[in-house]
C-alpha cells in the first residue's frame, strides 16, 4: 500500500484539478492574481500534506501533524471559495455547491482518519541512541 491508495489522497487530487481548472475558466481575470493562486495552493497543500504524513507514518506524532496541517488546509480552501462566491468572482452556483460539497466531504473525511489513526496506531519504539564523546 502506498498514500495513492488512501481515499483521502484521490479525494483531494480530484479537488486539485476541479479547482485549477475552476481558476482557469470561471474566474474574471483579476483574480488570476488575487485569490485564485490562494485557492490553488490551500488545495495542492492538503494533498501534499497527506503525501508527507503518510512518508512519516512509522512515527505517529509525526503522520497526524501532516494529517492536522491536511485538514487545515482544507478549511483554508473552503474560505477561499467562499469568499470567490461572496464576491462575486465564482458566479456559477452549482459549481460552487458542488466544490464545497466535495471539500465538506473531504473535511469529514480527513477528520475520521485522523481519529483512526490515533486510536489505532502502532508506535514503534525504538532503542535509545549512544553517543560517544570523544574529548
Amino acid at each position: 500500500m502506498n498514500y495513492r491508495d488512501l481515499e483521502i489522497w484521490q479525494l483531494s487530487r480530484a479537488l486539485v484539478v476541479e479547482i485549477h481548472k475552476m481558476t482557469l475558466q470561471k474566474l474574471p481575470k483579476f483574480e488570476m492574481f488575487e485569490e485564485a493562486p490562494q485557492i490553488r495552493r490551500s488545495m495542492k497543500s492538503v494533498k501534499s500534506n497527506i503525501v508527507e504524513g503518510y512518508g512519516r507514518r512509522r512515527y505517529k506524532q509525526d503522520f497526524i501533524r501532516f494529517l492536522v496541517y491536511a485538514h487545515a488546509s482544507c478549511d483554508e480552501t473552503i474560505d477561499h471559495l467562499e469568499t470567490l462566491s461572496d464576491t462575486g468572482s465564482l458566479s456559477d452556483d452549482p459549481l460552487f455547491h458542488k466544490l464545497l460539497d466535495d471539500l465538506n466531504l473531504l473535511g469529514g473525511k480527513l477528520n475520521r482518519f485522523i481519529q483512526s489513526v490515533e486510536s489505532q496506531h502502532l508506535s514503534v519504539k525504538e532503542a535509545p541512541v549512544e553517543y560517544e564523546v570523544h574529548p
